[in-house]
């Protein structure tokens, strides 16, 4: 058998010489591989959710969910034909268009980032607001992760200059944890569940909270559309049956998320997971679950947010020409809905 470096090198050169020839293999080895940015973090909940209630069995597709740290690495496999998507945030579909990079978000998980500025009980009399992040170090999951977009949106949003605090990429879950509990960082953005590990203890407190669309609109002054499943729009083109069929499963498993309560969702999910802190989980999950829509569609008014973000200090889409129509599609949900009426 081949092992798992190898094979990756050889499909990495297999790429860079279709790429030159211009071609590209529709699907490799008939397997569909769907890079997750950390899946045990709750805002990427509808992935583990969906394999585990066999609605992506029930596709009759070959699907292999992979996490990855951070969504720069997921876009970065995807990009080198490693991946045919990723479930990861939606500003990343502007950002490779800014690249030239076509790619398309073809269900919408949730319409409010879910994310959280934390300040480290040893910081918190220093940070008060994001205004006070001048001279700071703020913890992100990685560089051009949408941890890091947020980020820099809040202290340049609060007058703060990019070049006037320290920006580290820490990761997530236990390495975000230990970061800020050994001081390496004052203050970063994380989700659930690290958030209430962290704020149980006392090693944190919430600055800002985007879990929620009122919390998020307040904040960033609209609809801020995190959590999808992006792919290459060519991908999507060559292969609409089985694009119509994963997007199907994550519409059921939407369903599922807004007709059941956080207790009856934990209860499917694997105990690692949750571990020991199960309620904790349970306790994250109620709330933000708000989070999710209930049916895969793109808010109408969440792209231009993104989009007004991200030209504020994102050099890559600074001044370059964005056509948001092309970083989404709602055809496959529309057609999900039908199948499964009200």
């Amino acid at each position: 058998m081949m092992g798992k470096t190898l094979r990756a090198t050889v499909i990495r050169l297999a790429v860079i010489i279709a790429a030159a020839v211009g071609t590209m293999p529709a699907v490799a080895d008939d397997k569909i591989t769907i890079i997750v940015s950390s899946i045990e973090k709750q805002i990427y909940l509808p992935a583990k959710l969906a394999e585990q209630l066999g609605y992506l069995k029930q596709t009759g597709l070959d699907i292999e969910l992979r996490s990855v740290p951070a969504g720069a690495n997921a876009e970065k496999e995807m990009l080198l034909g490693l991946a045919q998507g990723v479930i990861g945030f939606y500003d990343h579909t502007i950002h490779l268009q800014a690249r030239g990079k076509l790619v398309q978000s073809v269900i919408q998980f949730s319409q409010a980032p879910g994310e959280v500025a934390l300040v480290s009980k040893a910081a918190a009399k220093r940070i008060r607001s994001p205004a006070d992040f001048k001279g700071k170090t703020l913890g992100v999951t990685a560089l051009g992760s949408s941890t890091h977009f947020l980020m820099h949106f809040l202290a340049n949003n609060a007058g703060v200059k990019t070049g006037e605090f320290a920006t580290l990429p820490v990761g997530a879950g236990e390495k975000f944890i230990a970061a800020l509990r050994q001081g390496k960082i004052d203050a970063g953005m994380t989700t659930e569940p690290t958030l209430s590990r962290l704020t149980a203890y006392g090693d944190a407190s919430i600055l800002v909270d985007l879990r929620s669309v009122a919390s998020t609109e307040a904040v960033l002054g609209g609809t801020y559309p995190g959590a999808c499943l992006y792919m290459p729009k060519a991908w999507v083109d060559k292969n609409r049956d089985a694009v119509q069929k994963i997007v199907t499963a994550f519409v059921q498993t939407l369903r599922y998320i807004d007709t059941h309560d956080a207790r009856e969702i934990a209860e499917k999910m694997p105990p690692e997971y949750y571990g020991e802190e199960k309620v904790l989980y349970i306790e994250a999950l109620k709330a933000g679950k708000s989070m999710f829509t209930a049916d895969g569609m793109m808010p109408e008014n969440g792209p231009p947010t993104v989009l007004r973000i991200l030209r504020e200090f994102d050099k890559a889409v600074q001044g370059k020409p964005i056509n948001l129509a092309n970083t989404y599609t709602t055809e496959f949900v529309k057609a999900a809905r039908q199948a499964f009426p009200e």
